[in-house]
């Protein structure tokens, strides 16, 4: 018989996964809860990591990959990454996308923060992540053995002997469950951002299939990793302004225009995204909460070409986004802040996409590989999601369901506790913006103990009042909060500060205030 996969998600992970399993044989339908096109992934502007110069190499990729996840990431997953990674990317060329090149047709390389190599591809200037989605939607809905379910969110899994077979989703039409029957069920549903009260993630990424496979058993890793974007646009309505940018030679100034980044790391800028984002948050706290500047006026331009025209050629959905909210960039400073961005964590899988549950797989933001460690590499994530996408798609097609042996050191796998709630906590309605400014306050960029325990005691108060979720809306925040209590627990269990995840009551930050 003809194996069936189900792929729950519509990024670049999933529709990798997708058209891996398809080649290998298998039918399969993706289930997406808004369209096809309509994922994470759509928004990425700054690029894909790859190994594709001669001034470059995989041992200096592996690297920096394996220095920016803080001693943390996973040796065997990283190389991996960065091993395939060229070969993926020729697969996305060849799927039709079109990468940036240069006049003589070499594609162009940028460079961004911890890279110690220009190795970014970049297309459309800052439009990398919707030209790759638009590439493969293109070829899912071209290929014969690939069937895709629009507005169709995951509900749970169907595990049957503690084996999944299959998965329940919910029609957004008509509200209807439907129960589909799979060999193998795919997890590729993006990150948890809208958990926070600032993130740079589309309003889907509500951690879904974290949340199923929490719900199922299935084991998670390194959920306190939340990685914040430095530079998202203080505004009401949030947008990021790439990293990229700050490879061009963009600085950060506070209020009083003096680079105060130089404090943080010899790199500047270019420091790994965590250390950025603090030292931001630590010259707003100076400055009492207000935005820093992102001063692209230091991007240096040709003699033929102004600053404004190189930033419109270079950075046209920026440049578009910017002057449309009346920022003249090319001669004034951006506000900026930080914002949740990626989640390193998720369900814990082995080199080939498998969890703890066997049948089930997972790829992208929603798994844990190991790959990105305590912090990921800029523009890693792409990579990610085609490499270890292809990769657990092919398997999902071939083989008898199996649980992984998840044995890497890297990745303490957790399952979720039941908690206590303390007789102190305060009980508050459960509201969506109430869960995400606790979170953004708790268990934000900087954490401690008193904090994390609120935290905890809020979410528990929160869970023993739920009730069984009908809508939409409903189950999302059912499992917004199901991630929540996950990654309370990961940061709490956490006690020194690594990476993303940092401690203002670790022994270090203690010593180093005293």
């Amino acid at each position: 018989m003809t194996p069936t996969v189900l792929v729950a998600g519509s990024g670049i992970a999933g529709l990798s996964a997708a058209l891996a399993a398809a080649d290998a044989g298998a039918e399969v339908t993706i289930a997406t809860k808004a369209s096809l096109e309509d994922s994470a992934t759509g928004f990425a502007q700054g690029g894909i990591a790859a190994v594709t110069g001669a001034d470059d190499s995989i041992a200096a990729h592996l690297a920096d990959t394996l220095t920016a996840g803080a001693g943390h990431a996973d040796p065997a997953a990283a190389r991996i990454l960065v091993s395939e990674g060229p070969d993926r990317v020729s697969d996305l060329i060849a799927l039709g996308t079109r990468f940036d090149r240069d006049t003589d047709g070499a594609l162009r390389r940028g460079r961004e923060a911890a890279h110690s190599a220009p190795r970014v591809l970049h297309a459309g200037g800052d439009a990398t992540g919707a030209e790759i989605e638009r590439a493969l939607a293109r070829a899912v809905r071209a290929h014969p053995a690939v069937a895709v379910l629009e507005d169709a969110l995951l509900v749970d899994l169907v595990v049957d002997r503690g084996t999944v077979t299959g998965a329940l989703v919910q029609i957004a039409a008509n509200a209807e469950l439907i129960e589909f029957p799979a060999d193998a069920v795919l997890l590729a549903t993006g990150g948890a951002g809208q958990l926070f009260s600032h993130t740079t993630n589309p309003g889907v990424s509500t951690g879904d299939g974290i949340a199923v496979a929490l719900r199922a058993g299935a084991a998670v890793a390194d959920l306190e990793f939340v990685q914040f974007h430095p530079t998202v646009l203080a505004h009401e309505v949030p947008f990021l302004v790439s990293e990229a940018v700050r490879g061009e030679g963009a600085i950060l100034l506070d209020e009083h225009g003096r680079r105060f980044t130089l404090d943080a790391h010899p790199d500047a800028e270019l420091a790994p995204r965590d250390i950025v984002a603090r030292a931001i948050t630590e010259a707003m706290r100076t400055q009492g909460g207000r935005p820093v500047f992102l001063d692209a006026t230091a991007v240096a331009s040709s003699d033929q070409e102004s600053r404004a025209a190189y930033l419109a050629r270079r950075f046209p959905t920026i440049d578009r986004e910017l002057r449309s909210r009346g920022i003249d960039w090319a001669s004034e400073p951006v506000p900026v802040h930080p914002a949740a961005h990626y989640l390193m964590g998720g369900v814990a899988t082995d080199l080939e996409g498998r969890t703890s549950l066997p049948g089930l797989f997972a790829a992208g933001e929603t798994a844990c590989t190991g790959v990105h460690g305590a912090n990921r590499l800029a523009s890693n994530s792409l990579l990610e999601g085609a490499v270890f996408g292809t990769r657990a798609g092919r398997v999902a097609a071939t083989t008898i369901p199996t649980a992984a042996t998840l044995t890497s050191t890297s990745r303490p796998v957790a399952t979720r506790r039941n908690r206590s709630v303390s007789p102190a906590a305060p009980p508050t309605a459960f509201s969506r913006a109430g869960l995400q400014e606790l979170m953004w306050r708790e268990v934000g960029l900087v954490r401690d103990h008193a904090g994390l325990t609120r935290a905890a005691d809020q979410l528990t108060a929160w869970r023993g009042e739920s009730r069984s979720p009908a809508t939409r809306a409903e189950r999302e925040d059912a499992a917004l909060v199901e991630v929540a209590t996950a990654m309370v627990d990961a940061a709490l269990a956490r006690t020194q500060s690594l990476g993303a995840h940092s401690r203002a009551d670790s022994p270090l930050a203690l010593a180093e205030a005293s």
